[in-house]
């Protein structure tokens, strides 16, 4: 199996901000609607969703404020410790020795895994529990 087995599509993409309720007043001027707000250690995360893009924007990480400010792409996993597995057997560039977590997110938290592109992009493999 292929870690391509074990994705959907897109989940959400990662944007760090210095200013989270401005952020969010903003992306609400151009019709996203507020998907969740999360305490994600002593910041917050929201999630901003128009149609079937979500962005995913938080407080705590360096901001660029130019070109480049994506932080990563996100693909919805349908089950992660499978496509973990996929991704160590395909020889991806992981970034994460194991799968990571997040409890706080959604109603029972998430479980994902970082890779780096061929541009050093990252790309996010997120499961939603």
């Amino acid at each position: 199996m292929q870690v391509k087995d074990y994705i959907t599509g897109i989940q959400h993409v990662g944007i760090p901000t210095d200013d989270l309720d401005n952020t969010i007043k903003f992306y609400e001027s151009i019709g996203f609607e507020q998907a969740g707000l999360f305490p994600n250690g002593a910041n917050r995360c929201a999630f901003m969703r128009f149609g079937n893009l979500t962005i995913e924007t938080w407080e705590g990480d360096p901001v660029t404020k130019k070109a480049g400010a994506i932080n990563h792409i996100s693909m919805n996993t349908t089950d992660i410790d499978k496509a973990f597995q996929a991704a160590k057997d395909q020889g991806l560039n992981l970034v994460d020795k194991t799968v990571q977590a997040i409890p706080s997110f959604w109603q029972d938290g998430i479980r994902y895994f970082n890779i780096l592109g061929p541009n050093h992009e990252t790309i996010e493999f997120c499961q939603i529990l």
